[in-house]
């Protein structure tokens, strides 16, 4: 049993409050809540996302080349079609799993997501007896009567956080997932920053491409494997925060300074109203 998200605009967020940010204050709510407090509850974390398509094609971008011989790019090249990476990513640990594809339409995305995701739950340890909190569905997922799936689904093993709802979305998908303990929660429209892995995507894109100019199809996708293969040979792990998250816990933890001193309150002194604005009769004002 999955709960019903309702119709394509809503589920994107489109449908913003008075004030006209977005509705779905919940939804961001619940990944980063997912960032900060998964992994140390057990639970595996995985980022996926599809980059691209990267043309084989004269790449801009700086390379290693011997003093004095700086590479050149033909001004005239032939496009030899285009390529995607499907990618896995654990900010935990920095491992990254993906495969390079022609395209990435659901009869290529959802095979790929199924095996990966059924070789994850092959390494994850059996759910103990009693589940904690942490592993009920109603702590995780964002719709209102989440709760009620702990009753018909078996304990979160894995959280896997994908891209916007709209783009790859379909009923057999969440159903699969959830019979086997996999949260998924999706990125809301204009929240791509919410999604780790488009940094790591971007990191490995640089490294195979910059400067470089892949003959073909194949060529290109033969170094963006070896990138993969030797960014996890050394993977780097990812925290969540950064410049937004400060931002956030700025506003809301709000300081107020107190007449230049170096003091501040929590919360802001409630100045005495001037006479203009108690609307005072012109002739209190002059007396």
């Amino acid at each position: 049993m999955v709960p019903h998200r309702g119709g394509a605009a809503q589920a994107q967020g489109r449908h913003g409050g008075a004030d006209g940010r977005s509705g779905r204050h919940g939804q961001k709510g619940a990944l980063e809540r997912a960032y900060r407090l998964a992994e140390a509850a057990g639970i595996p974390l995985w980022c996926q996302d599809e980059a691209g398509p990267y043309q084989a094609i004269p790449h801009a971008g700086p390379s290693w080349q011997p003093r004095g011989q700086p590479a050149r790019q033909p001004h005239e090249y032939v496009r030899e079609g285009t390529t995607s990476l499907l990618t896995l990513f654990r900010p935990a640990t920095g491992e990254v799993r993906a495969e390079p594809v022609v395209r990435t339409t659901n009869a290529v995305l959802h095979p790929w997501l199924k095996r990966e995701l059924s070789a994850l739950l092959a390494r994850c340890p059996p759910v103990p007896p009693g589940a904690a909190a942490e592993r009920q569905w109603g702590r995780w997922d964002w719709p209102a009567d989440s709760h009620l799936l702990d009753a018909h689904l078996p304990p979160i093993r894995l959280i896997v956080v994908l891209d916007n709802l709209k783009g790859h979305h379909s009923y057999s998908l969440v159903q699969w997932c959830a019979e086997r303990g996999i949260l998924l929660l999706h990125t809301p429209v204009g929240g791509s920053w919410l999604n780790l892995a488009e940094s790591v995507q971007r990191i490995l894109v640089r490294r195979a491409l910059a400067g470089q100019h892949p003959q073909s199809v194949a060529e290109l996708q033969g170094w963006l494997l070896a990138t993969v293969r030797g960014w996890n040979a050394d993977p780097t792990p990812f925290a969540w925060g950064g410049k937004r998250a400060v931002r956030r816990a700025r506003a809301r933890d709000r300081r107020h300074a107190l007449g230049g001193s170096g003091g501040y309150s929590r919360r802001p002194i409630r100045r005495r109203p001037s006479l203009i604005e108690q609307r005072l009769p012109t002739c209190q004002l002059t007396h």
